[in-house]
């Protein structure tokens, strides 16, 4: 007997108390209102051991994750991680060492990774403490949710 597919995981990355950093989080917070049934949501911190156990298992799995690479504020970025190398400069605001692309890397590299890896990243303006987005950033929240929700909806069976 087959065990049924899981649901699609999203996992928003950010700290919650560091402006921009927080998109992540609020992203995935906005698909689990609106999916709760059909997808599971995770909040996490960047810490890539804790990313690859968390997707552990899983076929399809989309993180969503600031970027600090130079591009505008609100610059959304899409990788495939199964077929091309997430870009380490891009997600250079992780205050690990072992962030998320260094784990999508290193889940590569031992033949770890879910069946279906992409990763959305939005480039953040401001990540000093403090609660709420800048205004590009915002404006881009409503875009990679739906982005996401696409991906969900799309998903091949």
């Amino acid at each position: 007997m087959s065990q049924p597919p899981s649901l699609p995981l999203i996992i928003g990355i950010g700290a919650e108390y560091c402006s921009d950093d927080a998109i992540g989080l609020i992203v995935a917070r906005w698909l689990h209102e609106r999916l709760a049934d059909s997808v599971t949501v995770l909040e996490q911190n960047g810490d890539g051991a804790a990313l690859m156990e968390a997707w552990r298992g899983a076929g399809t799995v989309i993180i969503i994750d600031a970027t600090l690479s130079g591009a505008e504020p609100g610059t959304i970025r899409r990788f495939e991680a199964n077929t091309s190398a997430i870009p380490k400069t891009s997600f250079r605001c992780s205050t690990h060492a072992f962030g998320a692309a260094e784990a999508v890397e290193l889940a590569r590299a031992l033949k770890q990774l879910p069946g279906r890896l992409i990763v959305y990243g939005i480039e953040g303006k401001n990540f000093a403490a403090g609660v709420g987005l800048s205004a590009e950033v915002e404006k881009a929240v409503g875009e990679v949710a739906r982005r996401a929700l696409a991906e969900v909806v799309d998903e091949p069976t």
